[in-house]
């Protein structure tokens, strides 16, 4: 599979180099990454995060480049084969951060001043336009 993968990301590489395509030109044309484009190009698959991942990227790239990405999956079907391995990820519900401040309390007086900031203009508001005799 990795010599599939260094094929395709050679094959990518020489159609971006056809086009005359910076890196950076692909980066902002398809909002991939360039470190993942150029793990792409140079078939590092461990960079992604999954290999789900890197599919996606590469379909994305590939149509970028105008190469049928369908054409890509039969001719290398073992690089978008689905992995039949369980899935050991290291992040997920129990890794989300912590918001608020360091002693673990959330920050929650500015929103009382906010608050409280906003009754008093409506109530001003309300006694100003009741004495003019707008209500």
């Amino acid at each position: 599979m990795a010599t599939d993968t260094k094929k395709i990301g050679s094959l990518l590489k020489l159609k971006r180099e056809e086009h005359n395509f910076s890196i950076k030109e692909v980066e902002s044309s398809t909002s991939i990454r360039s470190s993942y484009i150029e793990a792409i190009e140079n078939g590092l698959n461990e960079k992604f995060l999954s290999t789900v991942y890197m599919f996606g990227f590469i379909r994305q790239y590939a149509n970028f480049l105008e190469i049928n990405p369908d054409e890509l999956a039969s001719e290398y079907p073992e690089v978008f084969a689905p992995s039949k391995g369980k899935h050991d990820f290291a992040y997920g519900i129990g890794t989300l951060e912590v918001r608020g401040s360091h002693g673990g309390g959330v920050k929650w007086m500015s929103n009382v001043i906010w608050a409280v900031a906003a009754a008093a203009g409506f109530g001003i508001i309300w006694y100003i336009s009741k004495s003019l005799g707008w209500i």
